[in-house]
């Protein structure tokens, strides 16, 4: 622990408010109640926001650029602005509390969708880029919420916490690629281009995911536990060696969730960028994409609670394992589907949700057993800055690879880089 953050949390500690919640048991689980009420509320907005750009994002590049080759670069673009996003939210989290943190990320979210429609009524291709860069704030906060769940969660609590924020985005999620045609003809009607739509969903939703955090989310839950933490220490013992001994960061245990969190975002972001264009160049439209997004993305959130409990019962690494099985099942049967499948392609791309699902699930609650309170919300900023940067990678790379190659190659080769996590996750559970 810094001194800082020491000097920090021994203030808070000694703080009237927060003096009834270290002290009352009681009050800390009225609290985690509490504080997954206004997470999934939040998270319901947020999820109708990230879903704009996974939907439409290539098909608008496509639009204004008029070729495939840069088609994956606009979800590239916004997960390389939620990596940098990744980092200020979990500093600010760690520094001021997750409120803070979490409404700053999610009101730039907004403000990145407004110049994206901006960027789209003027045909200003630059000002689209840095306009996604902008809108991934709100794609790394709504990862980044979950976290906020688990500050007052017991050890067996955290995946289950994880799981209930996740899976109140599906609502939002889901009903975002399906209002693609709605919102098109919304657009339209107000005098802006008809694949812009969407990102005026995500304006408005990102938004009141912001504020809903800003005005609710009080007491702070990462405030909270920080001071829990450090009553406890003192109340046992004021020696140093005791607070490492107590204060436990398990190395061996960041590095392989990271592991497990990075690859399979990366795997499901390539695969999941360009399926928009791979159905598009065999006839399907809009409404069908969204159609086969919202299914992709509802199997990304909607089995949550039961992953989550999984987790937590039959243990980390085996849904880690199960996380990379799932994944190489995905990018086969989306490789050998034929084009004009609706069927196949839908069933490929659940199935690349529901992979991604076990792993980030597997892999967060594995971050927070290996942290503790005075860094868990840095070291949690500092691994959600990995998992944007990967999705950026497979973003960039996923355009390049299907026009040097063909979608199937790249399906192929993502489900058999979800493999690397296994050896990894087995070498972890060696004492």
């Amino acid at each position: 622990m810094t001194r800082q953050t020491d000097e920090a949390a021994a203030v808070e500690s000694k703080q009237g408010w927060l003096q009834p919640y270290v002290e009352s048991p009681e009050k800390q689980k009225a609290l985690y109640k509490r504080t997954l009420l206004i997470v999934v509320l939040s998270q319901i907005f947020g999820g109708a926001g990230l879903a704009a750009g996974i939907t439409v994002g290539a098909l608008l590049a496509k639009d204004m650029l008029g070729t495939d080759t840069v088609a994956g670069l606009p979800t590239a673009l916004f997960t390389l602005g939620s990596a940098g996003a990744a980092l200020i939210v979990g500093r600010l989290s760690q520094r001021y509390g997750r409120r803070a943190g979490l409404a700053s990320g999610f009101l730039t979210g907004g403000i990145g969708a407004i110049g994206v429609i901006i960027a789209a009524v003027t045909n200003n291709i630059f000002l689209l880029f840095a306009s996604l860069l902008v809108y991934g704030a709100g794609s790394a906060t709504n990862l980044q919420a979950r976290y906020a769940g688990t500050d007052l969660a017991s050890s067996k609590q955290r995946a289950t916490a994880v799981s209930i924020a996740m899976v109140s985005t599906t609502f939002g999620a889901v009903a975002g690629p399906n209002l693609v045609e709605a919102m098109g003809r919304f657009a339209l009607s107000v005098g802006v281009p008809a694949l812009s739509g969407p990102f005026i969903l995500a304006a408005a939703a990102y938004i009141v995911a912001g504020l809903v955090l800003l005005v609710f989310l009080r007491p702070d839950p990462f405030v909270v536990a920080r001071a829990i933490a450090v009553a406890e220490r003192n109340a046992k013992t004021s020696s140093p060696d005791y607070v490492e001994e107590t204060l436990v960061t398990d190395k061996r245990g960041i590095g392989v969730a990271a592991l497990i969190m990075v690859l399979t975002q990366m795997v499901m972001v390539a695969i999941m960028t360009m399926t928009p264009v791979h159905m598009g160049s065999h006839g399907h439209g809009l409404s069908a994409v969204g159609m086969v997004i919202g299914f992709h993305i509802g199997a990304m959130y909607l089995p949550s609670l039961l992953t989550g409990v999984l987790v937590d019962k039959i243990g980390r690494a085996t849904m880690a394992v199960a996380s990379g099985v799932t994944l190489l099942l995905s990018g086969i049967m989306a490789a050998v589907a034929p084009g004009e499948s609706m069927f196949w392609i839908t069933l490929a791309l659940i199935l690349l949700g529901l992979g991604w699902n076990f792993g980030l699930i597997s892999g967060t609650a594995l971050l927070v057993d290996a942290t503790n309170p005075t860094n868990r919300a840095k070291m949690q900023g500092t691994v959600d800055v990995l998992v944007a940067l990967s999705g950026a990678s497979g973003g960039m790379l996923s355009g390049m690879v299907v026009a040097n190659s063909s979608f199937a190659f790249l399906s192929l080769a993502g489900g058999v880089l979800a493999l690397v996590l296994i050896p990894f996750v087995i070498w972890s559970n060696k004492k």
